[in-house]
């Protein structure tokens, strides 16, 4: 195939500035996934353990609550506030707001400083009420 030299060339990322907007971007899309998998597969183990018996269920617990299962836990409240901003911040998009520069970085900032905020907000007490009772 000849490329005809009178037509412009698609824009490629290496000549875009990185923006905040992209990286939200990305993010959505990637926490959109992560959720389905992670989250599917892990309910998915919680039905059949709940489903098998004692045992089964005690093993899933038991996996459940060891201290890199608690990242993954925080990992998904993460992805789901993060999810669930940029997705309210596409809706004010789609009704026609908040397309001016200023606004838009913006929103793509408090997208992510929101998702950060209220995982903490949520796991700090849990976090915290686990740490006395390691005691």
């Amino acid at each position: 195939m000849s490329r005809n030299p009178g037509r412009p060339l698609s824009p490629h990322l290496t000549i875009w500035k990185w923006g905040p907007h992209m990286v939200v971007s990305i993010l959505h899309r990637a926490t959109g996934v992560g959720m389905a998998v992670v989250a599917g597969l892990g309910f998915i183990w919680w039905l059949v353990a709940a489903a098998s018996g004692p045992e089964a269920y005690a093993t899933f617990l038991t996996v459940a609550r060891h201290p890199l299962a608690y990242v993954v836990w925080i990992g998904l409240t993460w992805a789901f506030f993060q999810h669930m901003f940029s997705a309210l911040r596409h809706f004010v998009l789609d009704i026609g707001a908040g397309y001016e520069l200023k606004t838009n970085k913006m929103g793509a900032l408090a997208t992510m400083a929101g998702s950060v905020l209220v995982t903490l907000l949520i796991w700090g007490p849990i976090l915290a009420r686990l740490a006395r009772g390691a005691e």
